[in-house]
């Protein structure tokens, strides 16, 4: 687990978001898009993205979609649909362009397995007891590239600490 320190995650790569200061500083709230517009650019997308001064565009809803399903189905979902759409947005923009997903509650959700650079999505009720393994759907094996964001400068931080705001992948292969 590496952290990432600045901005520079809001310019590139895939990112899982939970802070609200940090949200504030990257885009307006009427500039957040839904899942299901989201998915109404695949194959469509725009040339001005909308947040981080035109470098990202930020996506919510994605904790809401997971806890509409059961949990094998929303591990199928994550895979077959919503990584595919990621994909498309990263070969689109070539890279050079950050896709972040707003989780406001997604802290408590994530759990992090050191041992095996495992991310498990904690899933909300009546799955409670059960979790998804978020890292391996939409990351494909690429977990161990996965850094923390921190707020904040201190390379002395809790990597799962109070300044751990998010999850980046600088690129899904």
């Amino acid at each position: 687990m590496q952290p990432v320190f600045g901005t520079g995650w809001t310019r590139k790569g895939f990112s899982l978001l939970w802070d609200v200061t940090a949200l504030s500083k990257i885009v307006e709230s009427d500039q957040v898009i839904s899942m299901r517009r989201f998915f109404g650019l695949v194959g469509q997308w725009q040339d001005d993205l909308p947040a981080a001064n035109g470098d990202a565009l930020v996506v919510a809803g994605l904790d809401a979609s997971l806890d509409a399903l059961t949990p094998d189905d929303a591990s199928q979902w994550l895979e077959e649909t919503l990584r595919p759409a990621i994909l498309s947005f990263q070969d689109e923009y070539e890279g050079d362009a950050a896709l972040i997903f707003w989780l406001p509650g997604g802290r408590p959700r994530i759990e992090v397995q050191r041992a095996t650079n495992t991310y498990l999505w904690l899933c909300g009720q009546p799955y409670r007891n059960q979790q998804l393994p978020l890292g391996q759907a939409l990351w494909a094996g690429a977990e161990a590239d996965a850094r923390h964001i921190m707020a904040g400068s201190d390379p002395q931080a809790d990597l799962e600490g109070r300044d751990w705001i998010g999850l980046h992948l600088p690129r899904i292969s």
